[in-house]
């Protein structure tokens, strides 16, 4: 039997270099593909693609999606997971919303285009966002609540999910999205908030809160969210969107005194909250954990050892970011 084949676009990204991985370690032919997009420093994704680019099953390109043929792209693909986009909420508003509208919508329509051919397929993943939820009526938030987005980043999401319906129902692609909450570990980006302490806490700096603390987040640790996204292209119900987190919600003040005890002291500093926040989160997962058989296996603790002990162990790439600090949504 000829091994499964499959597409991971921005591979070489946080989470998408893990579900490389995971993919090549199920023995699957995996084509990769990420532009090495300069939000944070390319030399952090050239690195994290060293886990795989050389793997004798991994075909890896560093190309833009539209500049790329995208029927030969995914010719023969049965499982294409979409995980690249322009990341980052706050850099999201002003003169840089462009950039956004063509990584984040214009790159997927065209993919979803040529996946209206694509015969052997039997799902394309799209990596949405609880961003999409913006300040939900109600928590845990289930997938039907109205979607009310306070970003430009979470409408583009948003609007990926739009998209991803209607080629399902249109032309019967078999669209999954995955609204993903606040993922951490290892290889986490730069901007984002655990990576940030946990960096202040090794070199003993100071580490820059927004707000005040008591904002929480249902945290969500990159295994469980490459662990929920195979389960969805095996499992998943097309046209379907499914809540991916960690079980639980904690307060940035319990993660930044967990950080401090098992990494080290740091002096916090606050400043206002940044436009685009929520205050909270928290998912739902009992449709992935009923329709998936989705379990989150990693608690916060264990999840942090893990994600400090690659910060310590990691060779650093230089800082260049073209986006500003985040707070984990």
């Amino acid at each position: 039997m000829a091994p499964t084949k499959v597409v991971v676009t921005g591979a070489a990204g946080f989470i998408g270099s893990h579900l490389t991985e995971a993919c090549l370690a199920r023995g699957w032919d995996v084509t990769t593909i990420d532009s090495m997009t300069t939000y944070y420093s390319p030399a952090a994704k050239v690195t994290n693609a060293l886990a795989f680019s050389s793997h004798p099953r991994c075909k890896h390109l560093e190309q833009d999606l539209l500049d790329v043929d995208l029927p030969a792209l995914i010719e023969g693909a049965e499982h294409i997971f979409h995980l690249a986009a322009q990341a980052g909420v706050r850099a999201s508003w002003g003169q840089t919303f462009d950039v956004y509208t063509q990584l984040n919508v214009t790159v997927f329509q065209r993919l979803l285009e040529a996946a209206r051919e694509a015969s052997a397929l039997k799902s394309f993943i799209f990596a949405s966002s609880s961003s999409v939820y913006g300040e939900s009526e109600s928590m845990p938030t289930t997938e039907d609540q109205i979607l009310r987005p306070l970003s430009p980043y979470g409408a583009t999401k948003a609007l990926g999910e739009h998209l991803a319906y209607l080629y399902y129902r249109t032309y019967g692609v078999p669209t999954i999205s995955l609204r993903y909450f606040s993922v951490y570990g290892s290889r986490q980006r730069p901007d984002m908030a655990f990576h940030r302490a946990i960096e202040a806490a090794i070199d003993g700096q100071d580490f820059y809160l927004n707000g005040d603390g008591t904002q929480s987040r249902d945290f969500t640790h990159v295994h469980d969210i490459v662990e929920g996204t195979l389960l969805a292209a095996t499992y998943g119900k097309a046209g379907r969107v499914y809540n991916l987190g960690g079980g639980g919600n904690e307060a940035m003040t319990r993660v930044l005194e967990l950080v401090k005890e098992l990494a080290g002291n740091f002096c916090v500093r606050t400043r206002p909250p940044q436009q685009g926040d929520v205050h909270d989160t928290s998912a739902s997962i009992d449709r992935a954990r009923r329709e998936l058989g989705y379990n989150p296996a990693w608690d916060l603790r264990k999840g942090l050892v893990e994600q400090i002990d690659w910060h310590v162990n990691r060779e650093r790439a230089p800082a260049v970011s073209l986006g500003r600090a985040e707070t984990p949504h």
